[in-house]
């Protein structure tokens, strides 16, 4: 009789450390995911630029996981054999995010070629705001948006 008592006694006092064990590890999964989530740079992204033609914009999409930049789109004017052309481009590859920075070359399509677009990426995320420099050219036409300088925010 002794022996079911403490048997019982003991699978009791298991079972209530087991739950106090459980409710600490899910405060504090749901505490970290919840602060991880408000500091989400993923989701659209629309900017302007500071030099260049007037109006030109850039949007891009930053992936869930955050390790990629996706859909850039460059629209406005870049000078294509001395004359001002209205475009609007951007490479089907993604950039990838390091240490919330992107520092890249897309050249699409890849070979390179006659007709090949590089795309040239620099940014720097920084919370709510992104900023860096674009260029995108296509050397064969003598068409060249040169260096621009942007600055985004998540839409």
């Amino acid at each position: 009789m002794k022996q079911i008592i403490c048997l019982l006694f003991c699978a009791c006092l298991l079972s209530c450390n087991n739950d106090k064990n459980n409710k600490t590890e899910n405060t504090s999964l749901e505490s970290s995911s919840s602060s991880s989530a408000n500091s989400s740079s993923a989701g659209h992204w629309e900017g302007a630029f500071s030099n260049g033609m007037k109006g030109a914009k850039i949007s891009f999409d930053i992936s869930k996981d955050q390790k990629e930049v996706k859909e850039l789109t460059f629209q406005g004017y870049w000078r294509c054999q001395g004359k001002l052309d209205l475009t609007t481009l951007g490479p089907k590859k993604s950039f990838l995010i390091q240490n919330n920075k992107v520092d890249g070359v897309i050249v699409e399509p890849e070979g390179g070629g006659a007709t090949a677009i590089r795309y040239e990426l620099h940014a720097t995320i920084n919370g709510d705001k992104v900023e860096g420099t674009f260029r995108m050219n296509l050397n064969a036409l003598g068409c060249d948006t040169y260096k621009l300088n942007f600055t985004a925010k998540k839409k």
